[in-house]
């Protein structure tokens, strides 16, 4: 254990790092479109449109994330449901998962800590709640359905596309499902498959109750979706993106070798 960390703890700090910076955009995002004194609030003029334009700003935060430089060194999973699904497959060794596991949450409220700071009460308003991720009218159960839902078929398109010719476009296809789930599932489950996303919101919110759903439901149906994944899709490597010139500790190679070491492991449809 203390060997993975001597050794990786740039990765475990970008998992934080990352994690946060995508709550410190959820959380700005969420003041400019959603408090009723925000002209952006006014201008949209439905639920739909708002929710909408929240999905974009979240879908290019995270593709901005993904193929930042950090992003293509840590894999930028900031997901501990992510990362466990590729421990299931094998492509994390349990100590660089738990690791990670532990940047994340710590990022996630460390992100949502950051921006009460910059935004005050404008962020914890009855509209906003610090972005917190909240069952919507139908209830926990439909909820729970939800995410599950929406967490499988993530971690489906994934696999799938991160284990093709398209490797590249994995961050894309991911982040255009963030967009669409925030635009026209949120109303059920809040939107969230990530525990570390909901628990930084829920700390200060004061929503602890809730976050069962957030923890078994993104982990069942991202789990789920590993399972049922075909031989191929376990090949290859656990990063979202995987440029030729970044250190990566998945391959256990670096620079232009780790691609060398990848690129066998891609199936061309």
């Amino acid at each position: 254990m203390t060997s993975a960390l001597r050794s990786h703890w740039p990765e475990y700090l970008i998992e934080a790092a990352g994690l946060g910076a995508f709550m410190l955009s959820a959380c700005g995002f969420g003041v400019l479109v959603f408090h009723p004194a925000s002209p952006v609030y006014a201008a949209l003029g439905s639920d739909l449109g708002r929710r909408a334009v929240m999905g974009l700003a979240m879908g290019g935060t995270n593709v901005a994330i993904i193929y930042s430089p950090w992003g293509q060194r840590s894999g930028a999973h900031i997901n501990p449901a992510t990362t466990l699904a590729f421990l299931r497959l094998g492509k994390v060794t349990r100590r660089d998962a738990g690791f990670y596991i532990a940047a994340q949450f710590a990022g996630g409220v460390a992100g949502v800590g950051v921006s009460w700071a910059l935004l005050g009460d404008r962020l914890a308003h009855r509209s906003i709640r610090f972005v917190a991720t909240l069952p919507g009218s139908l209830g926990a159960a439909a909820a729970f359905a939800a995410e599950v839902a929406i967490s499988f078929v993530l971690m489906s398109v994934v696999l799938a596309v991160s284990s093709s010719r398209f490797q590249r476009l994995t961050g894309v296809c991911a982040s255009a499902l963030v967009a669409l789930y925030i635009a026209f599932e949120s109303p059920l489950s809040g939107m969230s498959m990530n525990p570390a996303r909901s628990l930084g919101s829920a700390v200060f919110a004061g929503a602890l109750a809730p976050l069962w759903i957030y923890f078994l439901a993104p982990l069942a149906g991202m789990q789920v979706a590993a399972a049922l994944m075909p031989a191929r899709a376990r090949r290859g490597c656990a990063k979202l993106d995987h440029p030729p010139d970044r250190p990566c500790i998945f391959c256990r190679q670096a620079g232009a070798a780790s691609l060398a070491a990848h690129a066998p492991l891609r199936v061309a449809h």
